[in-house]
């Protein structure tokens, strides 16, 4: 989020009236500071990666008609990284009656409490400011949500004080009222009780809404966007037509559409400590690691027994890049060595990370669910293999482990050890010269690793284990 400028310093309706101030609806204040932005070539989201060419223009286009949006997509789409992000087309400070529940526009106040402070004080109407910050409300829909939590609910203290239940000021504003003059998100629409989405129609379109049987009119000035599975969204029953006509956009998310975009995701969204641990022992992720990471997932994407319904979210991917972090350092650390480097021994440890966050088409059976994590990665390395290597090329090194040559690494084996098997077998040594690893000894181990596994699932190799090592030979 950009730095905010300073709060402005009127402090009444007269001054308010004075500095030349004209209220603006939220739709024409994101309207034109989106229209800033393209003239200053500025992203409009920033930090949301791999929609430059697909959802953003849409978003854009919504934005500029004035239409509320709905973003249909699995889990893990950025859907709500990016109701949040609308945020920042908001104007920094916006000028609010002070004490008011709703928010309301000095010059056109619309709660009660409002309109009759603004009648009483005229232009000495104490005013307060209101940062972009604080006009984001959102919500999960949920079967039990009620009209109370969404528009409100009459409140039995302000009646024992003596208001009548037909007076508007017996009300406790729910959430869509208290977002007036901002933005707001309601996820998982089709979860929505029909009877809420009713209310919810009725307040969008109607700016009316029946509560305890009497009406309420609320003319509340809001930009609503929804997200929703698409499953659910078109699934007959789970949500009311008129409702659905009400977005005047409907934007279709998807998951990254190539590797490259799954890794720059990862590389930005992974959780980085900033502590002493980080500078002592610094963690380097070969590239061919971070492919294999997005390759998983985009062949869990691709497979036939992980449920395409729930989707693959890219929080898989975020969580196995941690993970191999996570287990490079811990190795480094047990062995005193100064770098840290994922190798492909760590791979069994994204097991952990990843069945959380995948459904098979089968479920029940936590033994298969492991097995199928396990082809998967083992799917992922052989792909990635294959992009860096020809087989052809890597004949010499096959000839020289036909000759009786072994290799013994592992997940706790020295960085060292490695070492000493490139120098041992130069055709080794001159494999992983094709990748970049780095000039530390835990970044060749890696890629020694990488080698040999690419060899041995091509069918090249034989592997044997032996407790916490993994033995090559033919």
């Amino acid at each position: 989020m950009t730095h905010l400028p300073d709060r402005p310093a009127i402090a009444t309706l007269g001054e308010l009236r004075a500095s030349g101030y004209r209220p603006r609806t939220v739709k024409e204040e994101m309207r034109a500071n989106l229209v800033g932005k393209l003239r200053r070539e500025e992203t409009l989201l920033p930090g949301i990666i791999g929609y430059d060419d697909t959802v953003l223009p849409q978003i854009e286009n919504a934005i500029l008609a004035g239409q509320d949006l709905i973003l249909l997509g699995e889990r893990g789409q950025a859907k709500s990284r990016i109701a949040r992000s609308l945020v920042g087309l908001l104007d920094a400070w916006i000028p609010v009656v002070a004490g008011a529940e709703l928010h309301d526009d000095p010059l056109r106040p619309a709660s009660p409490f409002a309109r009759a402070l603004v009648a009483e004080l005229g232009d000495e109407t104490p005013l307060a400011w209101m940062a972009r910050e604080d006009r984001y409300g959102e919500k999960l829909a949920t079967p039990d949500i009620s009209i109370a939590d969404l528009v409100g609910e009459v409140d039995p203290v302000k009646v024992a004080e003596g208001r009548y239940l037909s007076d508007e000021l017996t009300i406790h504003y729910g959430l869509l009222p208290r977002t007036n003059r901002g933005i707001f998100a309601l996820n998982e629409l089709p979860d929505l009780a029909e009877r809420i989405q009713v209310g919810l129609l009725n307040l969008m379109e109607e700016r009316d809404v029946q509560i305890r049987g009497y009406k309420v009119r609320l003319s509340l000035d809001l930009f609503v966007v929804a997200s929703a599975n698409p499953e659910d969204y078109t699934s007959r029953g789970r949500i009311i037509t008129p409702l659905k006509d009400r977005f005047g956009a409907q934007i279709r998310t998807h998951y990254p559409e190539d590797a490259e975009t799954e890794i720059s995701i990862m590389e930005a969204e992974w959780l980085a400590f900033d502590d002493e641990t980080a500078a002592s022992v610094p963690v380097q992720v070969p590239g061919f690691m971070k492919e294999i990471v997005a390759e998983l997932s985009q062949l869990a994407r691709r497979s036939s027994e992980v449920s395409q319904r729930s989707g693959v979210s890219v929080r898989v991917s975020i969580a196995n890049h941690e993970t191999l972090l996570a287990a490079a350092l811990k190795r480094a650390v047990r062995l005193g060595e100064p770098v840290a480097a994922p190798r492909i021994s760590d791979l069994g440890a994204v097991v952990a990370s990843t069945a959380g966050k995948i459904e098979l088409e089968t479920l029940g059976d936590e033994t298969r669910e492991e097995k199928v994590i396990e082809k998967l990665v083992q799917r992922a390395v052989v792909n990635v293999f294959n992009r860096h290597f020809a087989l052809s090329e890597l004949v010499p090194l096959v000839e020289r482990f036909e000759s009786g040559e072994d290799a013994e690494v592992g997940e706790s084996v020295p960085s060292a050890a490695h070492e000493r098997l490139v120098g041992a077998l130069p055709e080794l040594g001159r494999a992983v010269g094709r990748l970049v690893v780095g000039e530390s000894p835990a970044g060749v181990a890696s890629g020694v690793e990488f080698v040999l596994e690419g060899l041995h699932l091509n069918r090249r190799l034989n592997k044997e284990r032996r407790g916490s090592a993994v033995r090559y030979a033919r």
